[in-house]
């Protein structure tokens, strides 16, 4: 869940607001498995490759679950339900009154879905031996699409191969995960004290010191 407040930076009214659902890349019928391209050699297609293409991005996406992003709530700073239309992987939202310039808006959006197998930037790899896995948490929360003074919105759709254009913006970010699980993310961590073991702060305590 997310509470996002969007400054109207631009001298011109805005009457909606772009968001980027990176995930939608992997939704079966969605943009990304339109997208791919796939080869035919003298033997024909394989049934690998057939099923690539039929599950999108990912290389080995399970067919019996479904991906890209689960929208369950888009709403104002009051609760109040706010009209959207997501198109593959962009979504507009449509603000109550336009937005002048030097004004803010605060909206709230909820979603979930399911981690794909390790693709590109993101996804989970599974060790068999250890009976663990290595989870990469990219692309994961819908985000503001920019407007700038060349093109206006920013909302082309994400095809998985690239860069594109963000905004900056402050974050405070939040994460729960199982007791067993050690995180690692971008930033700077304020409770080690809470969520490290005595063996991981001591292992801390000497890479901070260390010179290789």
């Amino acid at each position: 869940t997310e509470t996002i407040t969007f400054y109207n930076n631009s001298p011109d009214e805005l009457r909606y607001i772009w968001l980027q659902l990176d995930q939608n890349l992997f939704k079966k019928d969605g943009i990304g498995a339109g997208s791919r391209t796939g080869t035919i050699n003298d033997k024909g297609m394989s049934v690998s490759q057939l099923q690539n293409m039929n599950n999108g991005r990912g290389s080995s996406l399970d067919p019996k679950k479904e991906f890209g992003y689960n929208i369950t709530a888009v709403k104002d700073k009051a609760g109040k339900p706010l009209p959207y239309k997501i198109v593959n992987t962009m979504m507009r939202i449509d603000l109550p009154v336009s937005m002048k310039p030097g004004t803010n808006f605060v909206f709230g959006v909820d979603w979930n879905f399911n981690i794909t197998e390790y693709y590109g930037r993101g996804g989970y790899e599974y060790f068999e031996k250890d009976g663990n896995a290595n989870y990469f948490i990219a692309h994961w929360f819908p985000r503001l699409a920019p407007y700038d003074d060349v093109n206006g919105w920013n909302h082309k759709q994400f095809l998985g191969q690239g860069e594109f254009a963000l905004i900056f913006g402050n974050y405070k970010v939040a994460i729960t995960v199982p007791g067993d699980h050690v995180v690692a993310a971008s930033g700077e961590c304020q409770n080690y004290a809470q969520v490290l073991t005595s063996t991981q702060k001591q292992r801390l305590k000497k890479a901070e010191t260390s010179k290789t």
